[in-house]
């Protein structure tokens, strides 16, 4: 998606340049683990929608996303192996250690244009890259799919946080050009995995290599009163940051509930 996208440019010097929204950003936070029981390694999922009433929404720059409390992403057995962003430019995932890979995702983003938009569909995947400041650092490698093919990284840094959260994804999202003077690409949904589902890793055994999946991020034992808490802040290039929450409800049968409380 960095390139210039030439469909875009023959449409857009056709009809006209559009010029940039600075309506605001309105956000819908969705997430869910997979196994849903407690004291379970699962895979969380999240996805973000973004809109912005009568316009195209302004270009995303930055997402962070609080995760609960307990909630054991850098102790899973997730990345145990680290990929450099070098080798993701070079070859892609594919030149990357299978053990690196932490989870997949979709992106739908829009190329501004007077008439009609023009939708960019993208895959992602998430690596572990080298650790950063004693962080664990995740590159996210989104890959366009159509109208044209295309590359672009992005990387997100595992940060502590207060209860009732367990820690915060910081994402760096770069702002992605369309065509010369015109707005940059805007991103208006992503949706992401962090887990075990799809992934298979690989150990050496006794002159063998053996394929086995990893364990997930763990859930934790006891479930906060209301639910499991996830919120997001998401910055733009014009407007203000937006905010979004959900809730992941108590596991039927869950029996005990914490009362913790933030501090």
């Amino acid at each position: 998606m960095r390139r210039v996208y030439a469909l875009a440019a023959t449409v857009a010097l056709l009809l006209g340049m559009p010029t940039a929204a600075s309506a605001a950003q309105s956000v819908k936070l969705t997430a869910a683990f997979t196994p849903d029981r407690l004291s379970t390694p699962t895979t969380i999922s999240f996805g973000v929608q973004i809109s912005a009433e009568g316009h195209i929404p302004s270009p995303l720059t930055g997402i962070d996303l609080r995760y609960p409390f307990d909630v054991g992403i850098a102790t899973s057995e997730l990345g145990l192996a680290t990929c450099l962003p070098s080798q993701l430019k070079t070859y892609g995932p594919q030149g990357c250690p299978a053990n690196s890979i932490m989870g997949h995702g979709t992106a739908l983003a829009e190329i501004p244009v007077e008439a009609e938009p023009i939708s960019e569909t993208a895959t992602i995947t998430l690596l572990a890259g080298p650790p950063q400041d004693g962080h664990l650092d995740i590159i996210a490698y989104a890959e366009g799919q159509t109208p044209v093919d295309a590359e672009i990284l992005f990387t997100a840094m595992l940060l502590p946080e207060s209860t009732p959260f367990g820690g915060r994804l910081h994402f760096n999202v770069p702002l992605v050009p369309s065509i010369p003077e015109a707005p940059d690409v805007s991103i208006v949904n992503l949706h992401t995995t962090l887990g075990p589902l799809g992934l298979t890793y690989t150990e050496h055994s006794h002159h063998k290599t053996i394929s086995y999946h990893p364990q997930g991020i763990l859930i934790p034992p006891t479930c906060p009163t209301g639910g499991f808490p996830f919120t997001a802040n998401l910055t733009f290039q014009h407007g203000p940051a937006a905010h979004a929450k959900t809730t992941v409800p108590c596991p039927p049968g869950s029996g005990r509930v914490d009362e913790r409380r933030p501090g």
